[in-house]
This record gives structure tokens, C-alpha cells and sequence, in this order.
């Protein structure tokens, strides 16, 4: 069979988020498998058991390798999922943030997940406004930096309690930057999201898609209870 040719980014790495309900076909094995099939020393894959009527799992895929993510998501497919929503985003560092240092731009570029012991789950999409009074783009970049200085400060008031992953999608999907939560208990997760939507950056000019919201555990302990048959 002929290899596609490697394709990756050229800084950090590629995400992939997949949201999929389970049907009479779904071979629980084959999904796991398929998992496994992705994961290596520079890729992985977190599985997430998610409540509601969206979706019964969700995949967090993220590595160099763009082919290798899109093989997930087909493997998965023949596994017998229906792929009801999904988000591609890239890791990255924020342009508000120029001269991080090199050990706090690793995390954000190439981050070790899942986080131990955080396994309450959430993703959601979201963009800057762009709107006559409310337009994100046209404040001088210094208010813009200022702004988003108050809102990294009220996250880092969750610190040891929330992990955060934002990546950026801008051009490659319907929103600008893709959020993940990781959270020891589930009312983390909803405090936190309260709490900076009082910040200036996001009340006057956030935007925000569907949550996601699920537990996080390895693959089989996931398929065998979103799968019970």
C-alpha cells in the first residue's frame, strides 16, 4: 500500500478532538485496538466516557504525525463509530506571551497527558468577538495583552486544581482556539469556567461553542462501560 507522504507542523503538535455515538455495530476490541495502533513515544490518545445526548466517547488525539491522527479517526470509524462532532487544532504559545520561558513553553507545546489523578473531562471551542462595540481585533495589542494578563491570572488561581490546554485553530476550523479542562473533581471544572467569564477578555468578548464534558480513563476501562453489551 502506498505510505502517504508526512505531513506535521512546523511548531508543536496537531490535535485531534472526536466525539462519536456508539451503534449496533460497534466492535469495542477494534476501537481499543485502533487506539493502541496510534499511541507511541511522540502520540497519544486520551479516551473519555461523556455524559449526555452528544455523544457517548470521546478521543483526544495529539502528535507530530497529521497522517497519523487522521488514521485514528478512520480506524475508529470502521470500528463501528459514528463521528458526530470533532475539532482539529494545533498546540501553541500565546502571542501575549513572547518571551516565555523555555521550560513553560515545553508544556504548552508538547504537553504529557493525561495529568495524573485529573480525570473529570471537558472541551470546548472558542473566538474573540467580532463585533461593532465588542470587536476583539481592533483593540491596540498592548489593552489586548492587558486583558488577557487578568484572565491568566484568575486561572492561575486553580492551579494544582485545573490543567489547562488551549490550542489554536484558527483557519482550520469554525472557532479560534480549542480548550481542554482536566480536573480532579467535576465542580473544578465548572468553577473555573464561572469564574473567567467575569474577566473583561471573555465576558465582553468571548464566544464559545459546545461543551464536552466526560471521565477520562484508559481506553478499555472506557469502551467497556460506554460499550456494555
Amino acid at each position: 500500500m502506498t505510505q502517504p507522504q508526512y505531513v506535521t507542523t512546523s511548531v508543536g503538535w496537531g490535535v485531534l478532538h472526536l466525539f462519536c455515538k456508539a451503534t449496533d455495530r460497534t466492535d469495542g476490541q477494534r476501537v481499543v485496538a485502533a487506539v493502541k495502533e496510534i499511541q507511541d513515544s511522540d502520540h497519544q490518545v486520551l479516551c473519555v466516557a461523556v455524559f449526555g445526548h452528544k455523544a457517548d466517547i470521546g478521543f483526544m488525539a495529539l502528535g507530530p504525525d497529521l497522517w497519523r491522527l487522521r488514521n485514528l479517526q478512520s480506524q475508529i470509524q470502521r470500528a463501528g463509530l459514528v463521528v458526530v462532532d470533532s475539532y482539529i487544532s494545533m498546540t501553541e504559545t500565546s502571542e501575549y506571551s513572547p518571551d516565555l520561558p523555555e521550560e513553560m513553553k515545553t508544556p504548552r507545546l508538547h504537553p504529557e497527558l493525561p495529568p495524573e489523578g485529573k480525570n473529570a473531562f471537558c472541551f470546548y471551542p472558542m473566538s474573540k468577538r467580532r463585533e461593532s462595540g465588542g470587536n476583539w481585533y481592533t483593540l491596540p495589542y498592548e489593552t489586548r495583552r492587558e486583558l488577557m494578563y487578568e484572565h491568566g491570572k484568575s486561572g492561575r488561581n486553580f492551579r494544582g486544581r485545573i490543567l489547562q490546554v488551549v490550542t489554536g485553530s484558527t483557519g482550520v476550523d469554525d472557532f479560534e482556539w480549542g480548550v481542554t479542562l482536566f480536573a480532579t473533581h467535576l465542580d473544578d471544572l465548572k468553577e473555573v469556567v464561572y469564574t473567567m467569564r467575569y474577566d473583561e477578555a471573555s465576558a465582553i468578548y468571548g464566544e464559545f461553542g459546545a461543551f464536552y464534558t466526560g471521565l477520562l480513563d484508559d481506553a478499555e476501562v472506557v469502551v467497556q462501560q460506554v460499550l456494555i453489551n
